[in-house]
């Protein structure tokens, strides 16, 4: 168990900590630029662009859980007719492959044509500099291209995970991650290109990845084409079906978005050194979610395979296995914050004054890590049974009873005099670490009831 596991998590934690090596090149990129205003366009754009493509993350998490279960599915319809089994496990998977490519298409054409729109009000709301926000502008309207790719990636990777293939989403991402680099170095280097340079990197990078993804699909999985005539709707995998489970953690999303954007605007309020000091905080936050976000993948994977296969102490093993390794690694991460926090720190910024700042709020990382641990493993847990509705309602009341009347105590009682926003600031890493604690006592809660028992009899979407 431990090995199936470990074959689908560190293939997922490799392309995971690849990531921020794209996001470092292009500041360094704009920062070698003959003004600031280029690296704050990035910054702006890519604002902008995460909580796009962040809203559209249910692309990835709904084709994983329904694909997973197809495929559990698949291979326990072989185990009783060994002489056809690959038709079952290719036409429900291809089914769900098709309904996310639609659903992609369909919504990067709609951005395409909202693009002016769109970046109207997000550069009202976001609010830049003159200068600043017409470069930004400029690597908005030339990166949107890259849409349509880059959903498209989302249901690829999310598909081939639910296949049990982690190997494919990380090739994918190094693939990404090279040729945007490449790119974007030659034309920003080379043909002096600026913010256009990156933008068009970018894209490049994503259709180029696209075209891999098809390759290794047609290759590695003839039988699950989404064109293929055995992709018709079946019984289970309607795509009314999927548009509820993609609604719920639509919703899940933005409450995601709503709490740590104020969670960055809490630290404004209490001054410039703290906000940089939570702003330093969050990225050892970032990097421990990178490693045990591929614990919480293999969990998606393997939850809805035996949720499919109707396995249920396949299931209950390994779940089990997956909260050792998952916690284990949070608990790495919390205990690597507070010994060598203090030498770690310095790495993301050379202000003394805000590393000073941040040390006060190290042992807040153990607590964060932690928790953040057991809610991202939950989440994978709850996203491949297609428990959606149960993981919705459960971000919500942690988002809403949770987390902002906690913030808004700290916030209050900082503001009762001089001297207070040192406290406040515990206060408000307080209410993030009680956020994630209730997202995962919420959800562990209810494995028994909503979870395991799909593993027997699967609903519609388990709630």
């Amino acid at each position: 168990m431990n090995r199936l596991i470990l074959r689908l998590a560190i293939p997922n934690i490799l392309a995971n900590l690849s990531v921020p090596l794209l996001g470092l090149t292009d500041t360094v990129l704009m920062g070698h630029m003959p003004d600031a205003a280029y690296l704050g366009a990035i910054a702006l754009g890519g604002v902008l662009f995460n909580i796009a493509y962040w809203s559209f993350g249910f692309l990835r998490a709904s084709t994983v859980g329904l694909t997973a279960q197809a495929f559990g599915e698949g291979l326990e319809e072989a185990k009783a007719d060994p002489a056809a089994p690959a038709v079952p496990l290719g036409a429900n998977t291809a089914i769900v492959l098709r309904q996310a490519m639609g659903i992609a298409l369909g919504a990067s054409v709609l951005m395409l044509l909202l693009q002016g729109p769109i970046a109207w009000l997000g550069f009202r709301i976001l609010d830049g500099a003159p200068e600043v926000e017409g470069l930004a502008r400029q690597y908005w309207f030339a990166r949107i291209w890259g849409a349509p790719a880059n959903l498209a990636l989302m249901a690829f990777t999310g598909w081939f995970l639910g296949m049990q293939n982690a190997r494919f989403p990380l090739y994918l991402t190094l693939l990404s991650n090279t040729v945007n680099i490449g790119l974007s170095v030659l034309l920003v280097r080379h043909f002096d290109l600026g913010v256009l340079g990156v933008a068009w990197g970018t894209v490049a990078a994503q259709y180029a990845t696209v075209i891999l993804a098809v390759v290794l699909l047609l290759t590695r999985y003839p039988g699950a084409r989404p064109w293929s005539a055995a992709a018709s709707r079946r019984e289970g995998y309607s795509l009314r079906r999927y548009f509820g489970v993609s609604r719920d953690l639509f919703i899940r999303t933005i409450c995601m978005l709503l709490v740590f954007s104020t969670f960055t605007n809490a630290g404004a309020r209490l001054g410039e050194s703290i906000l940089a000091a939570n702003a330093v905080l969050l990225q050892l936050f970032y990097l421990m979610s990178y490693g045990v976000d591929g614990f919480a993948y293999a969990a998606e994977s393997l939850t809805g395979r035996f949720i499919g296969a109707k396995d249920r102490e396949q299931l209950e093993a390994v779940l089990r296995r997956l909260m050792v390794w998952g916690l284990g690694l949070g608990a790495l991460y919390g205990v690597v914050y507070l010994l060598a926090g203090p030498f770690i720190l310095p790495l993301f910024t050379p202000l003394e004054s805000v590393v000073a700042e941040a040390r006060h709020y190290l042992p807040w990382m153990v607590a964060v890590s932690l928790a953040g641990a057991a809610a991202f493993l939950y989440d994978g847990i709850y996203i491949g049974a297609t428990a959606t509705r149960a993981l919705r309602n459960n971000m919500l009341w942690a988002t809403g009873l949770v987390f902002f009347p906690l913030l808004w105590l700290g916030l209050w009682q900082g503001s009762a005099g001089p001297g207070e926003p040192g406290w406040a600031n515990h206060a408000v890493w307080g209410a993030m670490t009680a956020f994630m604690l209730a997202r995962s006592i919420g959800l562990g809660l209810r494995m028994k009831q909503v979870v395991l028992p799909m593993a027997q009899a699967r609903g519609d979407q388990g709630n």
